[in-house]
Order: C-alpha cells, then structure tokens, then sequence
C-alpha cells in the first residue's frame, strides 16, 4: 500500500475552465495509494538528418512552432568546426506539413559556396549561435513583428529579431535588448497569458564567470525591448543540476503551465570508450560525459517545480545516444495529430550521423495521478471553476475504472453528485465527460468552492476541464 500525501491549501484556487494537468500538485490534495507517475515519451525515429554541407554534426538550439497548417523548425548548423578559415555558424529552417514529414526548402536569401540554393535564413554571427524564435501571441502585435527571435553570447548580449512570415528576418535593434546573462545555450522567450508580460528564460552560473551550476535566470518585458534585472529561478528544495537549455514554454492547451523540457547535463560521467568513439566517428572528446532530458514545471513567477527528479528523455540503447551533449529536447511541443503531441531531441550529436529525433505523448500526456489494480483516491484542493460540464483525459485498463464525486469545502459528498451515483469512466479518451444518475450537468456548482474525489482503479488521470 502507497503511502498517503496530503497537500493542504489556504484559499480555494480559481482555475474557471482551464485545463489542468497533473503535472504537479497544485490541484492534489491528497494521494491515497495513487501517486504522479512521470510518462516514458514513444520514440518514432528520425525526424530529419542535418545531412547537409552547411548543417553537420553540431547542429542543435532547435525551436519548434506551428504556424497555422505550417510547421517550421529552426536550427543552427556549423560548417568546418574547428577549421578557423572556414568556420561559419548558419541559422537553418525545415518545413512540414505535419509535424512528422520534413522538407528543407531552397529559399535563396542567404549564399553559401556561391549558391543561395539552400535553406539558410540568417548568418550573421554571433547571433546564429543559439538563434531562438517564438511566435509572439500578444494581442496586438503588427504583422510585421509576429515572429520574434533572441541570439547572441555574452559578448554580444542578446540581439533581437523580427519577421512576419517567419523566414525573411531583420535586426529590430542594433543593441542587445538583454545584457546580464552568459548566454552560453539557447534563451528562450514568449509572451505569457497568464502574467501579460514577455518572459525570457537564459544561460547563467551559481558561480563568477563559468563556474559552479548552469542555471536559469529569467527577466520579463513588457515590450520586449526594456527588460527587467534578471532572477536567478529557484528549485525548490531539490538538489542542484547541470541544466544546459531550460526550453520553457506555456503549454498551449494550458497557457498557465510551463512545461521546460530541459536538457541534464552529467559531467565526467562516461558511458562510450575511446575506441567505441572512434567508431562512432565523435568529434574529439566529445564523448566523455552524458546527458538526458528532464522536465520542469513552472506557474509563472521565479520558481521551477521539480516533481520529478526521473529522466523524461532517457538516452536509448544505441551508444550514439551516450556522447556528449545529445538528447537535448527542442524548444516547443507540437500536436500533430488528434490524440498525439510530439517531442523533438537532438541525437548523436558530433557525429556524422546527427538527426532530430521525434517522440510522442498522448495529448496532455506529460504525467499522470496513476492508481493501482487495488485501487486509490485522489482529493483535491478546493476550488471554484466555470462550466457546465466536467471533462477528463484518462486510460484504465480493461478492469479498471474512475468515480468522481464532488465535495463542499468541508470535504461532505454533494447529494446527487456522489461516487455511488457516479457512471464509472471506462476506456481511454482524450476528452470524456463525467456523469451521474442525473446527468453530466455540473452548472448549479459553478462559481460555489468545491472539491473533487476521483475514487480510481488501476487508471491513469491526465488532465480535466471544466466546460
């Protein structure tokens, strides 16, 4: 038997008709033989191959968007790494249809080797080193500026660029628009719904110079030119990590949660030997220390929730996957299907065969409250919402089953609204609406505080809605 957790809050939370994932205990009051189970994204293979002249084996800083019916990914390739003549950093783009089938268009807007046949969109250095592009989603913004991007080092700060259809870019200032920040990895920036303002999350150490943790610091702008002193992001109570790129996003079917997919970085801890490297074809050292995938949630505000310390991306069997700085997760999830979201990782970094790699989840898959074939309950919080029905994303398996019943704010079963009068949810649905004897109607509820208990059986619980 799990051990209980409870969770107490002191003012009911307003969530309205968000949606709420459970990946976190923002919601969860108590776990009663349940518990937040991390899930094991599906790896679908290669995405693409950074085969091309102007791309190679260190290509990487990826920024995933979906444009309307268009799905774009950018990338930085480096041609001749390490030949100081001919050494050139390119910001690179791919096209899909799908988030699934990837073309690199001739685009002639950049020349490279005498051709501007090729799919290069920015090459001006050092901007190209970690160009990050977001769709910028605040109400208002002129066409001209829809896309914006953020590049540069700690030399040069952070540059800021804009497009209107995401490939043709200019400067939109001559100065860094953030100075405070190594900058050393990809920064990333979006408009936040849920705090209206920009946020900007960036490359900084706990220690002077380049020393002790890579961390994240994050400012906020209301004009994404002016931006506040940077704050160190805190981790809870949670030991300290290597946190290479941050990836934070607002999760587009619930802005109010950032999802940061970020990259773990273990130095010094080596899986591939020097022969098995030379074989692989790895670039010089590069293959002495490790990486994975992890994730972080965030709910606005300068701190990170580590509710899982696991890895998220765990490197797979091949020994491709054990080099240095690989396995580090794109900026954004896509969905690219009804019932799937796809997760973008670099693979087999500084090696010949370098590619993006695709994963999927079920939508709003991130975590689950798992139960038991012996059965569990989870109560939450209490809260208010708005709607008139409640809806869920959840699996059992063929026996299994979930109740839910809704509570007052002391914790009484609402009469009409019990798990005894509650229809069992069966299958596995994306969107599944909870009933009663009477009905699926929840309106009388709406606006009074409540809680709700999910009496569950060997299920998975995503998410739910109040509609």
């Amino acid at each position: 038997m799990m051990t209980a957790i409870t969770v107490f809050a002191a003012e009911p939370l307003e969530i309205g008709s968000n949606r709420e994932l459970f990946v976190d205990y923002y919601l969860i009051e108590k776990l009663d033989n349940v518990r937040l189970k991390l899930a094991q994204p599906v790896d679908e293979g290669a995405a693409f191959a950074y085969d091309l002249l102007w791309e190679g084996p260190f290509c990487g800083y990826n920024t995933m968007l979906k444009d309307g019916d268009r799905y774009l990914a950018y990338y930085r390739g480096l041609y001749e790494f390490g030949n100081k003549e001919k050494e050139h950093q390119y910001t690179c783009v791919a096209l899909s249809d799908d988030g699934v089938n990837w073309r690199k268009p001739e685009l002639g807007i950049v020349e490279m080797n005498g051709s501007t046949a090729n799919n290069i969109i920015f090459d001006e250095e050092p901007i190209t080193h970690n160009f990050s592009v977001l769709l910028d989603k605040k109400p208002g913004v002129p066409a001209a500026e829809r896309f914006k991007a953020l590049g540069g080092t700690e030399k040069s700060g952070l540059i800021a660029l804009v497009s209107e259809d995401g490939i043709h870019w200019k400067k939109w200032r001559d100065k860094p628009v953030i100075t405070e920040g190594k900058f050393d990895s990809q920064n990333v920036a979006f408009w936040s719904e849920l705090e209206q303002c920009y946020v900007c999350y960036f490359r900084t150490w706990t220690g002077t110079g380049y020393t002790g943790y890579r961390t994240i610091s994050r400012a906020t702008s209301q004009d994404f030119v002016n931006w506040t002193e940077p704050v160190r992001m805190s981790f809870g109570k949670t030991p300290l990590e290597q946190l290479y790129i941050n990836q934070t996003q607002p999760y587009f079917r619930a802005p109010q949660i950032y999802i940061a997919l970020a990259a773990r970085f273990m130095g010094k801890r080596q899986v591939v030997t020097e022969e098995q490297a030379k074989e692989l074809g790895v670039f010089k050292k590069y293959y002495t220390d490790c990486s994975d995938g992890v994730m972080l949630t965030s709910r606005g505000g300068t701190v990170y929730d580590r509710t899982f310390m696991e890895g998220f991306i765990r490197p797979g069997l091949s020994l491709s996957d054990w080099v240095s700085r690989t396995n580090y997760p794109a900026l954004n999830v896509l969905q690219t299907s009804e019932t799937e979201i796809s997760i973008y990782v670099n693979s087999n970094y500084t090696q010949p065969t370098s590619y993006l790699r695709r994963f999927s989840l079920r939508l709003d898959g991130f975590a689950s409250v798992k139960a038991p074939y012996a059965g569990g309950e989870l109560i939450t919080k209490c809260f208010t919402f708005d709607g008139t029905e409640l809806h869920l994303n959840f699996a059992t398996s063929a026996p299994g089953e979930i109740k839910v019943e809704i509570q007052d704010e002391q914790g009484q079963a609402i009469p009409g609204f019990t798990a005894s009068e509650a229809t069992p949810l069966i299958g596995n649905f994306i969107d599944k609406t909870a009933s009663w004897y009477h009905g699926t109607g929840v309106s009388e509820l709406a606006g009074k505080t409540v809680r709700l208990r999910f009496v569950m059986k060997d299920a998975d619980l995503y998410a739910i809605q109040f509609k």
